[in-house]
């Protein structure tokens, strides 16, 4: 079974600065961001992973390399919090007491969400096109998947050596979608097993509720360069 030290500590890969083009194809906007060099997770967040971190007896019918889904994402900066405590890293999360909003500190070695900048940088890992590999190479979509999620690190990674950044699950990321036309609905990328060959691209852009959870949405561990 994986451990939490084989799959987070030792699990992350250190991505270096640079820029990155983001758009909104709803809005027509495009815009330009610097990319600080971060820490992130080679894989998503696996059972294997959960069920160190919970102390949760494995099922033994289930392979503990799946990724982790049905995850929302509250649930996900809340796991980021479990996940820096258990090893020792100061949390990156806190909530408001009276608001119930999600503040994280810039400052904190902990684990978190990437930013939609970090993660669109990170999958694209030096590559210019719409992905950064032939698709059934790299990815479990609903053309490959058999209508089920993969254990993880399965399919080529990127140059950066990171794993499913495209396909088999989405990844929540920490930023709003569009505060002001959605609220206060999250964002998360990369495309999932269900997916269809056109969602599964650097740039596609999706969006929900922090509350909605589903089989095809996990997250992946960033963390700052201490």
């Amino acid at each position: 079974m994986s451990t939490l030290d084989d799959e987070t500590a030792a699990g992350m890969i250190p991505i270096p600065a640079g820029t990155v083009d983001l758009r909104d194809d709803r809005r027509g906007a495009h815009w330009q961001v610097d990319v600080e060099p971060f820490l992130l997770a080679r894989l998503p967040v696996t059972l294997g992973q959960y069920w160190a971190l919970t102390d949760t007896t494995p099922d033994p019918s289930v392979s503990h390399a799946l990724p982790l889904t049905n995850v929302s994402w509250l649930d996900a900066v809340d796991l980021c919090n479990r996940f820096s405590a258990r090893v020792g890293l100061a949390p990156a999360y806190s909530r408001d007491a009276r608001s119930g909003e999600v503040v994280r500190d810039p400052g904190a070695d902990g684990y978190r969400l990437p930013t939609e900048a970090e993660w669109q940088y990170a999958c694209k890992a030096g590559t210019t096109g719409y992905r950064y590999g032939e698709l059934d190479r790299i990815a479990w979509y609903e053309g490959n998947s058999d209508g089920r999620a993969h254990d993880v690190g399965g399919r080529s990674p990127n140059a950066w050596g990171l794993y499913d950044m495209l396909g088999n699950v989405w990844e929540w990321c920490w930023d709003l979608y569009d505060e002001e036309v959605y609220g206060e609905y999250r964002t998360f990328r990369g495309g999932g097993w269900a997916e269809a060959e056109r969602g599964c691209g650097s740039t596609v852009r999706r969006r929900s509720h922090p509350t909605f959870a589903i089989d095809d949405l996990g997250l992946r561990l960033a963390r700052n360069v201490s």
